[in-house]
């Protein structure tokens, strides 16, 4: 591990007090927690991307705010839904992030999750898909998206408007496509991502369950997609990143809200999507004995890129104390370099 950031939800309620912000409040805090991390020398700020729920659901606004308030940290997601994106549309606004962000955008993009709507991604306008997950959409248009960030050129000029020739999507940020990642939650799908020439987002959720510990799953599919990298030829090294949720115990606060759930915390199976599959456990504990526990992870071994889960839903300061006591007391044992040290060092593949 070289770097670590924070995942927030971006979850919201009525506005009720503490731990229930409105939308307005959410977006606000997240702002906040983002310039507060940038300050920590945390090295990323990424946000889940959900619809039709009380939770972020348009990353662009939010992530050019932070960008514009912070010098340091990149910003992200984790991940958007492609099956409710018009892929140049997108492109557009990446590219127009990643110029005001200095080239700190560090997008994840994937099919997505279930969400609360029944196929909402054809509400949206995107119908004709013949797979009931709407995966066919999703990666109809990650095929457009890459092509537009990497600057082909993919329309007819008018000739009445100017020199005949092909056009590209504007704005063009040269080098996003190196810098977009695909959310992988199976082995074969971290073997596909290899193959299209972009990053790996692992996350607290596999949907495979094989008997292995979740760590043990997550190194396999990590080690897979090295594999298929190197076997695709592409000419850069990748970068890999994890999801856990991880707090450090240093009060008492830490103690009442997380304490017993990381003693009592491991590794569950479920089903989601109609798949049988594996959710990562919560780490809750002393300092010196995270250190130890997150040692032994072997995925985490493997990765450049640690993703801290945060409750955003509890406010600013606790969010960032729990990033302090992280980058103070966890973090430069495993590796950490803060983001004054410059960009994030990927791995060999």
């Amino acid at each position: 591990m070289h770097a670590f950031g924070f995942l927030s939800f971006g979850h919201y309620g009525h506005g009720t007090g503490l731990g229930d912000p409105d939308a307005r409040q959410a977006l606000h805090d997240a702002v906040e927690i983002g310039v507060g991390a940038d300050q920590l020398g945390v090295n990323g700020a990424y946000f889940r991307v959900h619809h039709f729920a009380r939770q972020a659901a348009s990353p662009m606004p939010l992530l050019s705010a932070i960008a514009a308030r912070t010098r340091g940290i990149e910003v992200g997601t984790g991940v958007i839904d492609m099956r409710y994106e018009n892929p140049l549309h997108l492109a557009e606004e990446a590219a127009a992030l990643d110029l005001i962000a200095d080239g700190r955008v560090a997008l994840g993009v994937s099919r997505g999750s279930p969400e609360p709507a029944k196929r909402g991604w054809e509400a949206f306008g995107y119908t004709g898909s013949d797979d009931p997950r709407g995966a066919d959409i999703a990666h109809e248009h990650f095929d457009g998206f890459m092509s537009a960030i990497r600057g082909e050129q993919l329309v007819d000029a008018d000739p009445q408007m100017g020199p005949a020739g092909r056009l590209r999507v504007e704005p063009h940020s040269p080098g996003l496509d190196r810098r977009i990642w695909w959310g992988a939650g199976s082995r074969e799908t971290a073997e596909w991502t290899a193959r299209q020439g972009v990053n790996l987002m692992s996350s607290t959720l596999l949907t495979e369950a094989t008997g292995a510990s979740f760590s043990e799953l997550q190194r396999e599919q990590i080690d897979r997609y090295r594999a298929a990298w190197r076997e695709a030829g592409h000419d850069w090294a990748p970068r890999v990143s994890v999801s856990r949720s991880i707090f450090p115990i240093v009060s008492d606060i830490d103690r009442q809200l997380f304490g017993l759930r990381g003693q009592a915390s491991s590794d569950q199976i479920g089903v989601i999507d109609n798949l049988r599959s594996t959710f990562g456990r919560t780490y809750a504990d002393e300092p010196d004995v995270l250190v130890e526990q997150l040692k032994d992870d072997p995925a985490i071994a493997a990765a450049d890129t640690v993703m801290l889960a945060i409750p955003s839903q509890l406010g600013v300061d606790y969010n960032l104390h729990v990033l302090r006591a992280f980058a103070e007391h966890v973090a430069p044992s495993l590796g950490w370099r803060p983001n004054t040290e410059g960009a994030v060092t990927p791995l060999p593949a």
